[in-house]
């Protein structure tokens, strides 16, 4: 049973869809109603990233870089110390993957309070293909000291987060998904950075995700329920800093744990996850669902994600792996 306390939506098979792409765009509209100091840019993506709705409402606070990643960050970074928020976005494998040394020297280092918002993260970027799709980006992020990173789950955390992060003092990376994906939480469920939501308690095995693998976690737990395993379900949207009291406090009960995400297996959640079990000396059986270290390929977000294995029966078979070893 979901978490009643978290007004999660009741019936997966009716929710709706939603890209959290479309999640920022409205929370950055919203942003620029109720504070004028959150600024706008752009590397020539704003209607790919949904930040044309922020930039058609407050041109005179929007600013478009071009096609030129390290300007976007260093621009950025400008401005925050000139007291506003910048909110700067591109495509995830061109900001953090073509401005990493901006993001960590002329935002990280300096703890500007920029936000990089990345769209397109991931496999579903579909037909886009490998030089699209980025698989690397929380490995890269969430080694920079200073920097909080965020992987919303679904559009309206993704809204939510957007406006969370506007009051946090300090630089943020958050990346969102292009492809519409089921939206399982309502305008009730809480976000707090830092804090991961429990949304189904369990005693057979810890399952943790980030991102749109959280609702393939949770189609995945009604299967495994009913196969007579019971699965904590975890959604731990901020990779950075990482919620160590709730991963813990749920290895340790079940003392197994797979994590899923849309991202390599090596750097990622897993590697977040791993570390902090292995800093807290927590014994537990493990297995993830993630990219097998390979680049993608040309396809619809469907094909893909099975193709690598990133899909709620991968997830079924994972689970059914560890709880056999335990």
């Amino acid at each position: 049973m979901l978490n009643k306390d978290l007004h999660l939506v009741d019936d997966l098979s009716k929710a709706e869809k939603a890209a959290t792409r479309d999640g920022f765009g409205k929370g950055l509209l919203e942003l620029g109603e109720k504070n004028k100091d959150v600024v706008g840019l752009c590397a020539d993506l704003k209607e790919s990233v949904r930040m044309n709705w922020f930039a058609e409402k407050y041109p005179e606070r929007y600013i478009a870089v071009g096609v030129a990643e390290q300007n976007l960050a260093g621009v950025a970074a400008g401005l925050a110390f000139a007291g506003k928020i910048p909110f700067a976005s591109s495509f995830s494998v061109f900001s953090p993957g073509r401005n990493w040394d901006q993001l960590r020297v002329s935002i990280c280092y300096s703890k500007a309070n920029v936000k990089l918002c990345s769209s397109h993260a991931g496999l579903t970027v579909g037909e886009d293909g490998a030089t699209h799709q980025a698989l690397e980006d929380i490995a890269i992020t969430r080694v920079l000291p200073n920097l909080v990173v965020i992987v919303p789950s679904d559009a309206l955390e993704t809204k939510k987060a957007t406006i969370a992060i506007a009051k946090y003092q300090g630089p943020v990376y958050m990346r969102f998904s292009r492809e519409k994906t089921l939206v399982y939480t309502t305008e009730q469920t809480p976000f707090e950075i830092g804090k991961a939501l429990v949304l189904k308690e369990g005693n057979d095995a810890t399952v943790i995700a980030c991102g749109i693998m959280v609702a393939e976690v949770l189609k995945a737990a009604e299967v495994l329920e009913k196969e007579g395993i019971s699965v904590e379900v975890i959604n731990n949207h901020t990779i950075k800093p990482i919620d160590v009291e709730t991963i813990i406090n749920s290895v340790k009960k079940t003392k197994a744990v797979v994590t899923a995400e849309e991202h390599q297996k090596t750097g990622g959640l897993r590697g977040a996850v791993l570390e902090l079990l292995a800093e807290y000396d927590v014994m537990a059986v493990s297995g993830y669902v993630a990219v097998e270290d390979k680049f993608g390929e040309s396809g619809t977000s469907v094909e893909l994600l099975e193709k690598y294995g990133l899909t709620a029966a991968d997830i079924v078979e994972e689970v059914k792996k560890v709880v056999k070893k335990k």
